[in-house]
């Protein structure tokens, strides 16, 4: 009788008895589906970070920050070399005719989500008024355009949602000086609280001489190195300059891998957890059929195919599992919005997480069913049929 045969036959009469293993089954049916639930779920905390932060990315638009700080919280631009991007090659003219090219300078301030009063810190961006034109994305739902020279703000709509004290007309106390909040504005899909004020007053609030950041809109995006040549061929300029889609690329890659890592040791975790029971349960169920184990190979049956099928049972057995956890996974958490670290977004589950979340339950049903199928493969015939 050839392997084929063997194998076939065992797992037929393995499944069909499924039925009288009910409890077994399901302890690895469930133990699969929480542990490919978990990971699922927690790997689309990486996903749904990385699609809020690139996902608004433009190409034609330009980031510049000072020599070496990888990013804009790092960076310092002195004003005079701040000034000279302004008049470089390849820039779009905005709707004034002047370039588009938004200083910007951030600080922390405060605020308390709604209903707990919790404290978060988040940055206050100072920029110039013709951040409209860098950012057509934005539309204002309420109130107007900060005024340039006046200590007022203007929130995007998360905030309104999520903290308190930025209603139009609500007055924030920073630095020591009341703030008011104007106006409320859209930014496509994104979920940030972003908070804009006049860059000239934060600067001079805060005693700052320098700018964080500096956006370019380029007329088109064949404009980038002719503007980036500009940039590196002027030795009065220390800057780096960047495609938005890079950097923020760049930043949803470092968010991403303090993600990734947490998801993949709490999974690990619970597929250990999962893999023990279902060890545990296929050695209930080979211990439940030694007779019959026994007496196929008095017939002939050789050890390969008990092995072959009782893994083959462990995976065919965990399937249902990993469907169930991608299941409940989509249902419960695909659109949830989260906040870790004071950076919001929402959940997503996509199908290569699926796909994902199933290729982790076929690993726990071989691993789970290796050492119950040798055991069974090992087990003397002569004692096997002497067992009650």
């Amino acid at each position: 009788m050839n392997f084929i045969k063997q194998f076939l036959g065992i797992l037929g009469v393995s499944l069909a008895g499924v039925a009288e293993r009910l409890g077994s089954a399901l302890t690895i049916v469930i133990g699969v589906a929480c542990a490919v639930g978990a990971l699922v779920a927690m790997l689309a905390m990486g996903v749904g970070a990385t699609q809020q932060i690139v996902g608004e990315s433009r190409p034609d638009r330009i980031l510049v920050t000072s020599a070496g700080s990888r990013g804009a919280m790092m960076s310092s631009i002195p004003k005079d070399e701040a000034a000279t991007v302004h008049d470089l090659p390849g820039i779009r003219k905005g709707a004034n005719g002047e370039p588009v090219v938004v200083y910007q300078s951030f600080v922390p301030i405060e605020g308390r989500r709604r209903g707990t009063g919790v404290r978060i810190y988040f940055p206050l961006i100072g920029v110039t008024p013709n951040i409209t034109d860098f950012s057509p994305e934005m539309h204002f739902t309420e109130g107007r355009m900060f005024k340039s020279g006046l200590q007022e703000l203007i929130a995007s709509n998360p905030c309104v949602r999520q903290f308190t004290d930025f209603e139009v007309g609500a007055q924030r106390r920073i630095h020591g000086a009341s703030w008011t909040v104007v106006g409320h504005f859209s930014q496509g899909k994104t979920q940030q609280c972003v908070v804009f004020a006049d860059v000239g007053i934060i600067n001079s609030t805060f005693l700052r001489n320098s700018y964080s950041e500096v956006l370019v809109r380029l007329q088109s995006p064949a404009d980038y190195t002719a503007f980036r040549d500009a940039v590196t061929s002027n030795p009065t300029l220390h800057l780096d300059v960047e495609h938005e889609s890079d950097a923020n690329e760049r930043q949803s890659k470092e968010i991403n891998g303090i993600l990734n890592f947490v998801s993949y040791f709490v999974g690990a975790i619970m597929a250990i957890g999962a893999t023990l029971g279902a060890v545990n349960s296929l050695y209930a169920m080979v211990d439940s059929r030694r007779r019959e184990l026994a007496t196929l190979r008095a017939m002939g049956f050789g050890s390969g195919a008990i092995v072959a099928s009782i893994l083959c049972e462990s995976v065919v057995l965990a399937l249902p599992g990993a469907v169930l956890g991608c299941l409940l996974a989509w249902a419960l958490f695909n659109g949830l919005a989260v906040s870790p670290f004071g950076f919001n977004f929402q959940l997503k589950v996509t199908a290569y997480l699926a796909l994902l979340g199933v290729i982790w339950a076929l690993a726990m049903g071989l691993i789970g069913g290796l050492l119950p199928a040798l055991r069974a493969a090992r087990l003397p015939v002569t004692t096997a049929l002497r067992a009650t």
